[in-house]
């Protein structure tokens, strides 16, 4: 694949990755993507939402108010003039944490409030840089303005509502883009990461090899993990285990399950603690017509994957730093695709029956469930045999210690290649 269409790829699947993150927020139904995407008036806004990453962190929040900006107002932001870091904090002006619709503005005194935005959180600015005043005038209009703006620069205007849910989220219009000369300044771009070396200093050896020997999965990782990425890796014992079933699938099939590993998205460890859902995975979004998805929770601070054919727990945190995430866990991720899910528990023993009359033979219940479907058949093998997650569970217990100092932050975007190019 070239690279003007890997570039196009990324294009086309960086929002549709973002709006299937929705489904595993806890937010009840909001996601800012969805609610500015119904209105074509916002889509330039909504892209650098989307590309800064800052849409997740929006979503994720309570109390909050963002201060949308139509297309035609977008000015000097959406002219190409900033990299995507300076691009972050001036949004980050237009997210007021605290809750204001049409009534409360309304309601304003005419002296300015100072509310504080998410840029005042970033730790990116000093004194009061990170702080809108909110002003009410004669005639009812509202403006707003940047606590350390310069005296040339005017007021931004309130417009219209656009959406509300009371005191949870508001989104507002207002007449043009925010400004600060710190939000404004130059951001210097992160340090280059190099996924192999992070896996391979903490318990994921193994799981790195395996990456490394896929050109796919290495490729699609590589082309993630500088916007939005988590990689669950198994620790090397559980790698080891799995190993005479990892051999046994087909290359198509290998490379689902390392796809699988991975998530077009961050989730920080207080995401993941706080949230519970379906997990949305690369292989998700590189096999066609196919789910590759499972199910994440947290209980007792210890979170959980399950597949529906292993259930995962995250052992230690590798790396949790925006936009990338790895984590540890117990087991190698076995999906419903390729291996046969968990049966339920066994019903209790029927009571003692007489002599069974000679019949013809019938298949038996087992039996049939053993068979294996056409896809299974043609991508691996069934797991019927759970020894090896019995043994990972033994040799794979990672430090528990770890588990009560995990400390993170916040998520969005992703890419795949195709399994088939």
């Amino acid at each position: 694949m070239d690279l003007l269409l890997r570039r196009r790829l990324l294009a086309v699947v960086a929002t549709a990755a973002v709006l299937a993150v929705c489904a595993f927020t806890a937010a009840e139904g909001f996601d800012i993507l969805q609610i500015l995407g119904k209105h074509d008036e916002f889509s330039q806004f909504c892209k650098l939402l989307n590309e800064t990453h800052l849409a997740g962190d929006i979503n994720r929040d309570r109390t909050i108010t963002v201060l949308a900006v139509a297309n035609g107002d977008m000015g000097h932001l959406a002219a190409g003039h900033y990299s995507l870091g300076t691009i972050r904090h001036i949004l980050e002006l237009h997210v007021v944490a605290d809750y204001y619709d049409d009534k409360k503005l309304k309601q304003l005194s005419h002296a300015a409030t100072a509310a504080s935005t998410l840029f005042q959180r970033s730790g990116f600015a000093p004194g009061m840089a990170g702080y809108v005043n909110i002003t009410q005038h004669r005639g009812g209009k509202v403006s707003f303005i940047v606590d350390d703006a310069a005296d040339s620069v005017k007021p931004v205007t309130y417009v219209k509502q656009i959406e509300s849910h009371r005191y949870d989220y508001s989104v507002l219009q207002v007449s043009g883009v925010l400004s600060s000369p710190e939000a404004e300044a130059p951001v210097a771009p992160p340090a280059p990461v190099n996924l192999t070396d992070i896996l391979s200093k903490k318990y994921c050896k193994s799981f790195a090899g395996l990456l490394a020997a896929d050109p796919k999965v290495f490729d699609t990782l590589n082309g993630t993990k500088d916007t939005a990425l988590t990689v669950f890796c198994p620790v090397d014992a559980a790698v080891a285990a799995f190993m005479p079933k990892f051999k046994n699938l087909t290359a198509k099939a290998k490379t689902a399950i390392l796809l699988y590993h991975a998530v077009p998205d961050y989730y920080s460890m207080q995401f993941l603690k706080s949230n519970k859902g379906k997990v949305t995975t690369l292989a998700t979004t590189s096999v066609a017509k196919k789910d590759y998805t499972y199910e994440a929770e947290s209980k007792d601070d210890t979170v959980t994957l399950d597949t529906t054919v292993v259930t995962s727990t995250i052992q230690a945190t590798v790396r949790d730093d925006d936009p990338l995430a790895v984590y540890a866990c117990s087991k190698f991720l076995q999906p419903k695709e390729l291996f046969k899910a968990k049966t339920a528990d066994l019903a209790p023993a029927p009571a003692p029956q007489g002599p069974k009359k000679k019949s013809k033979k019938k298949p038996t219940s087992t039996s049939a469930a053993s068979a294996p479907s056409d896809d299974e058949s043609a991508d691996g093998p069934s797991a019927d045999d759970d020894s090896s997650d019995d043994a990972a569970d033994k040799a794979a217990a990672a430090p528990s210690y770890l588990s009560a100092r995990w400390v993170t932050a916040a998520v969005t975007t992703a890419v795949a290649l195709a399994l088939a190019a």
